[in-house]
Order: structure tokens, then sequence, then C-alpha cells
């Protein structure tokens, strides 16, 4: 009886453990969801592509179409879903869908993408100045020479 009893507690244990790892799947796509993550995966690939149009400005505006056309959200998601899960408890999700739901997470959630976007702009003109402080100082100390 006890070697058939332990076996059975075992996939029944096995079941429950993959039963709550699937809600806190659903609540991690329920949080996504709420935050536009998705949404906002794709104004980033609009941004880029804007960039990469400028660079290649004699490309027929059909192939940029066609790629955006291939850009799904939910792609976004499954890649995103994994570090969520790695990183939050169930409960935690919970709490975190809680907060989406209230006045000052839809306000986070819907400043969001212009934060993002400023953050952006402003990450990357320090870059530009920092590269531009550590030419400026490899120059001076002789240790960059322009060809």
């Amino acid at each position: 009886m006890q070697k058939i009893f332990l076996p059975l507690i075992f996939i029944v244990l096995s079941f429950s453990g993959y039963s709550q790892d699937s809600e806190k799947i659903k609540d991690i796509k329920k949080m996504l969801e709420l935050t536009g993550s998705g949404k906002m995966g794709i104004q980033v690939m609009q941004n880029l592509l804007t960039s990469f149009k400028k660079s290649f400005p004699d490309v027929d505006e059909k192939f940029w179409d066609d790629f955006m056309r291939e850009i799904k959200p939910e792609d976004l998601d499954a890649l995103i879903i994994p570090i969520y899960d790695k990183y939050y408890t169930e409960e935690e999700i919970k709490q975190l869908i809680k907060f989406y739901n209230s006045p000052i997470g839809k306000k986070s959630i819907d400043k969001m993408p212009a934060i993002m976007q400023e953050s952006m702009e402003v990450g990357q003109n320090w870059g530009r100045e920092v590269a531009d402080k550590v030419i400026a100082q490899l120059k001076e100390k002789g240790y960059y020479k322009e060809k």
C-alpha cells in the first residue's frame, strides 16, 4: 500500500504545483496586459524602425510595413513572463495587479511611455557626452590618435 501511496502523493503534489504555476502565469499575463507592456514594446520597435528608416532611406516603405506586421506584442510578453516568474512570487504578482488597478498605478501606466521615451533620449545624450569625454581624455593623454 505504501508503495502505491508515495508515488500517488508525488503525482498529486506535482499537479498542484503545476496548477499554482499556471495560475501565476495567468496573473503575470493579466499584469502585463494591464501595464500594456506589449504595446510599449511595439512603440519601442516603431521608434527603432524610425531610426532604421533614416539610416536606410532607399528602402521601400512596404518593407517596413511588412516587417512591423510580423512584430507581435504577445511574442514580447512570452519572453517577459519567465522573468517576472523568476523574480516575483504569485502573491507579489497579485499585489502588482492590485497596484496597477489603483489610481496611482493607472497613472503610472499612462505616463510610462512618455517617461520611457524621454528617459531613452536623455540616456542617449548622456551616453554621447560620456563617449565624447572619454575620447577627449584619451586624446589628451596621447592614447587616441585620429586617422
